[in-house]
């Protein structure tokens, strides 16, 4: 990479301003050799727990464990159904799998990219039926119970929660999070009439704090959030091999432990959270107005009056995607894609019986959306040096072309 490339996510720089904090978390784990649990995880469980205004928070190996674990906290057995999205990572889906149950599929709306609540309804008014006896909605065809629905908050902006919570009230299904490209985003309740916080408003969320998320470790890791007691402490026995004590296993859990360093390192990150997710803010806002003009050649990421985003991502769309960032690579601009295939789709799903057509919102997204670069720190000069690439690629000449 030469100094004038734009990477599309930037970790040394970050990581290089707050050394001196690192290597305080580990001279601590050294001198007390708590490398497992401890007060430093203890100390970031409670910190994350605030941030994200729940009363709990378990700390994890990864967001996967996350989500696993919250299911089967929830109640997820196997044999259910679980529904979320197919323009999400595998490791929503995996988790699904992983608590026994099935993945089924609600397609999204086309502007947030996130779940569709009146697709949900209608999954579950046209596909299902509702035994009054066990207060259980099951599957026509495959008889299943549908247990819980994982709305996954894409690209940095919560889902619609208000209609999506009372579906699944009405219907008595859990609501479990996925919260992983969420750190700090806000959702306003128009029936509470307040903002709230991403991992606050489920029955339990799952978030990741892989290392390029808002907030990421220095490695793996991950936590839950819920303001459920029972399910919090079902989560902290199952990332612990189902131990209530050391050797006194209550169920079967999982090694899935948080390390006590990477707490540490969270723990100090998180301090620095809100500063940086304003500066994703404010990064989004000028890409907003240098591409201000070109509607109907890209496509901007939409954020709606109920939501605040703290843009994980920076997402367009546009038609010859492969031909832009062919482009872009080759004038040393950083670019992603998140998901080219949409999870239905996937060869690990195939047995699932999914077609081409099934999911089409989804499946026209995964065809052309373009993560840009986004991270705290990304200046005005490569910003606009990015959108005049993009639209010189698309044939416009440049950003004064569009006014």
């Amino acid at each position: 990479m030469t100094k004038e490339d734009i990477p599309f996510l930037d970790l040394i720089t970050v990581h290089r301003e707050l050394q001196d904090e690192f290597v305080e978390v580990l001279k601590t784990a050294l001198k007390s050799a708590g490398f497992i649990g401890g007060p430093m995880v203890q100390g970031f469980e409670e910190d994350f727990a605030r941030f994200c205004e729940a009363q709990l928070c378990v700390g994890v190996a990864s967001g996967t464990d996350a989500l696993r674990f919250a299911l089967i906290a929830a109640g997820v057995k196997s044999d259910d159904i679980v529904l979320t999205v197919p323009n999400t990572f595998i490791a929503t889906t995996e988790a699904v799998s992983q608590a026994g149950a099935q993945p089924d599929f609600v397609d999204i709306d086309p502007k947030t990219y996130a779940m569709d609540p009146g697709k949900l309804s209608e999954y579950l008014e046209r596909k299902c039926r509702w035994n009054t006896k066990t207060r259980q909605v099951f599957h026509n065809e495959t008889g299943r119970p549908v247990t819980a629905v994982v709305p996954v908050h894409l690209y940095g902006q919560m889902a619609d929660m208000d209609p999506i919570l009372d579906v699944c009230a009405h219907y008595n299904i859990k609501v479990i999070e996925d919260a992983c490209q969420a750190q700090g985003a806000e959702y306003f309740s128009r029936k509470d009439n307040r903002w709230h916080k991403a991992g606050s408003m489920g029955h339990a969320a799952a978030f990741s704090f892989y290392p390029g998320k808002n907030l990421g470790a220095c490695g793996e890791a991950g936590a839950v959030t819920t303001n459920d007691g029972e399910i919090a402490q079902t989560c902290r026995l199952l990332r612990d091999h189902g131990q209530s004590k050391k050797y006194f296993h209550d169920i079967e859990g999982y090694n899935g432990r948080l390390d006590a360093i990477q707490a540490g390192f969270l723990r100090a990150k998180l301090h620095h959270l809100p500063k940086w997710n304003e500066q994703r803010r404010q990064a989004a806002e000028r890409y907003d107005k240098f591409f201000a003009g070109a509607e109907g050649i890209v496509t901007l990421p939409y954020q709606p009056s109920w939501s605040r985003s703290v843009y994980h991502l920076y997402v367009v769309q546009v038609e010859d995607r492969a031909r832009l960032q062919k482009q872009l690579s080759d004038v040393g601009i950083g670019t992603g894609i998140h998901y080219p295939v949409a999870l239905h789709l996937a060869k690990a799903y195939e047995e699932l019986g999914f077609r081409l057509g099934d999911f089409p919102i989804a499946e026209r997204s995964a065809a052309h959306i373009l993560s840009l670069p986004m991270f705290p720190g990304l200046t005005l000069d490569q910003q606009e040096r990015v959108v005049t690439e993009v639209l010189k690629s698309l044939s416009v000449n440049s950003i004064s072309e569009l006014k």
